[in-house]
């Protein structure tokens, strides 16, 4: 498995911004098809984008016009850009990486918006 460590989370009021970045342990990363996912207290995690080995990307309808997802392959490193925060964006947030079949997880930021 690869090694995913996220980092960027923090408290910010709605309408803010924030960027998460989620570094890889392995030169596999360019390989690698790469996504976040969320999870609220209470509520099962849940898509919401992805970014393909091949560049190709893809949002839940919930925050599509507001996040950017992007990676930097020569940082091993993979990128949410989230604007117009709203206080349903609360969660914790996982990146994932899907290469030859294999899930790799990492522990989790927390993103929390406050009204």
């Amino acid at each position: 498995q690869v090694q995913l460590v996220e980092s960027g989370g923090g408290l910010v009021q709605a309408g803010g911004s924030l960027r998460l970045s989620c570094t890889a342990s392995e030169s596999i990363f360019s390989r690698s098809d790469m996504s976040w996912h969320r999870q609220a207290p209470g509520k099962r995690r849940e898509f919401v984008a992805i970014i393909l080995s091949a560049g190709g990307t893809d949002y839940a309808n919930s925050v599509k016009g507001r996040f950017t997802i992007s990676r930097d392959n020569a940082k091993n490193t993979l990128y949410l850009q989230m604007n117009s925060l709203k206080p349903e964006d609360t969660a914790v947030y996982y990146c994932n990486a899907l290469s030859r079949g294999i899930n790799s997880w990492g522990q989790g930021t927390q993103v929390t918006v406050s009204s």
